[in-house]
């Protein structure tokens, strides 16, 4: 089998809300050449699906298996527990419908539950964690941003919060936990310590953290700033600008 590519789609395939110049060649040499390939994203208020029906609605066709932070939480949550409260958006909570209780929780998972929170919210799931719920935040980003509103609060401080009080370190499935990465290569029956080739635009949650697990990685710039000390002490093996030169590697690679 050849090395599997795991591709971020945010600053990747995705340039805010419209796709990355040259995204339909490069689902076009994935395709051609059957390179084993899989579209990650950190989202919690976006499903496989909604991300598929971004691209058809821009006229892109792709079956590439695509992986959303929330929809990893759920693979997570089904193999561990049969009771979870869940705090997300009523969009992506269908997720794990048949394992919602908010009353006797296993486990407690926090996505992106936007201006929902409030002290009750959080002093609830303090009351249960401390009660011996399990705590999993499905990504732990400090901040996001919005062209509406700027920078915002992500889930990241609220499950500091919850930590801090509880004393209890939470279980992260988005990048750059091991959990993420380990459940896109489940989907062609890897281990997370088999190689794979990581392209992504976040030095952290998507360079280091795949490159400490033996992959080649391939940091493309783009919107986000990063230090150059950073991206050096990261390290990637490629530093590209956009999918064109990406495509150029993989043809190298895998043609």
């Amino acid at each position: 089998m050849k090395t599997p590519v795991l591709i971020d789609l945010d600053g990747v395939l995705r340039i805010g809300k419209e796709p990355a110049p040259h995204v339909e060649k490069f689902f076009e040499l994935l395709t051609a050449h059957q390179i084993p390939a899989c579209i990650l994203s950190n989202s919690t208020l976006s499903t496989s699906n909604d991300v598929r029906q971004f691209f058809e609605f821009n006229g892109i066709h792709t079956k590439i298996p695509i992986l959303t932070a929330v929809e990893a939480a759920a693979m997570y949550a089904r193999l561990k527990y049969r009771r979870v409260a869940v705090y997300c958006t009523d969009h992506v909570k269908s997720l794990f419908r048949g394992l919602l209780d908010y009353d006797n929780p296993q486990a407690i998972i926090i996505g992106d539950y936007g201006k929902n929170w409030n002290f009750e919210t959080l002093n609830y799931i303090f009351r249960k964690v401390k009660d011996g719920a399990e705590l999993i935040a499905m990504h732990k980003k400090r901040t996001w941003k919005t062209p509406e509103e700027g920078l915002l609060l992500d889930v990241g401080p609220f499950v500091v919060a919850i930590e801090y009080a509880t004393k209890k370190e939470a279980t992260i499935i988005g990048k750059p936990s091991q959990h993420y990465f380990a459940s896109a290569l489940s989907l062609f029956n890897l281990e997370v310590n088999d190689p794979f080739i990581m392209i992504g635009d976040d030095i952290e949650t998507d360079i280091e953290a795949s490159k400490n697990l033996g992959a080649e990685t391939i940091y493309v710039n783009s919107d986000k700033i990063f230090s150059q000390e950073a991206i050096e002490k990261a390290n990637p093996n490629f530093i590209v600008n956009d999918l064109n030169e990406v495509i150029e590697i993989l043809k190298s690679k895998f043609i």
